[in-house]
């Protein structure tokens, strides 16, 4: 049996009870993502050299109170998107497929014989993707509620969403759960509820690559190469390459149950991504070649 070099880390997922509350990593982790992001894009609003150039002349896209408000409609989205797709993409869907995966436990079934299952997020259940689209619901809601440009206000937060996958991601780490495939790599890690052999930890690939690798990339793409100025490229450029990582990083982690052959639940989710940052693209290129013509 190959012997991890690595020892996991032995970290309580509650952080600290208060009576019979109970404050959890995870639960933080979406703090800390929406307040941080919050924080970022105020800071990006307040820099005026960003925002001197067409199509802005001089006047950000929208106001630190904006942002404020649409972080409140932000969590509604991602909370209750990453819920529903959860049971749709996960519940439903994959256990549907693989009924006898280990996530599924009388799904999805269950969810018409106990539909307390459905909103039981407190017993583990959220989809990236599911809260994904949330998100962009909400943006949308919010951005034509306020008449803002919802390109411009979506390149803002796609600039700063890699800020709560990045934490995401280590929450996953410390709650010992999505952990990756069996593997013989010096940084192999043995996870408390995997069995005995040691495993890859994807949920810290993910959080390299979704997190930290996609922020570099689209701060410097907002600050040096300045694609805010076309908008929509910015957004493009995440669910570009969010797809391209998520697909990647989901070869080293061991998939909730088998979907489609060799392709995960999180691929398959991932793909359609793509096509959506193809529209982005044209979108963002379309608006720049009418700015030619002009």
């Amino acid at each position: 049996m190959p012997e991890a070099l690595l020892p996991y880390p032995q970290i309580d997922p509650v952080l600290i009870h208060l009576g019979p509350l109970a404050i959890r990593w995870y639960a933080l982790a979406y703090i800390a993502g929406l307040l941080i992001g919050w924080w970022a894009i105020g800071r990006m609003l307040r820099q005026k050299s960003l925002w001197t150039n067409p199509p802005f002349n001089g006047k950000p896209p929208a106001t630190p109170d904006d942002i404020g408000d649409l972080v409140v409609w932000a969590t509604f989205g991602v909370i209750l998107g990453g819920r529903l797709g959860w049971v749709l993409f996960y519940g439903i869907a994959l256990c549907s497929v693989s009924p006898a995966g280990a996530m599924c436990h009388g799904l999805p079934m269950d969810f018409i014989s106990h539909p307390i299952r459905i909103i039981a997020a407190w017993d583990g259940g959220m989809s990236f993707h599911g809260g994904l689209i949330g998100l962009i619901v909400a943006l949308w809601l919010f951005t034509r509620r306020r008449k803002l440009n919802l390109f411009q206000v979506g390149d803002l937060v796609a600039a700063v969403a890699p800020i709560g996958l990045f934490f995401g991601r280590l929450a996953n780490f410390i709650n010992g759960e999505l952990w990756g495939k069996v593997t013989d790599v010096p940084w192999a890690m043995v996870f408390p509820h995997a069995g005995p052999l040691p495993r890859h930890p994807s949920q810290l690939y993910e959080a390299a690559l979704e997190g930290v690798v996609l922020f570099i990339v689209l701060q410097i793409a907002l600050r040096v190469w300045r694609w805010h100025e076309r908008p929509g490229l910015l957004a493009g450029t995440f669910f570009l390459l969010y797809g391209l990582f998520r697909a990647f990083a989901e070869v080293f982690r061991e998939p909730d149950a088998p979907f489609l052959g060799p392709i995960s639940m999180g691929q398959a989710l991932s793909f359609p991504m793509f096509a959506v940052a193809a529209f982005f693209f044209w979108y963002a290129s379309r608006k720049q070649g009418a700015k030619a013509r002009a």
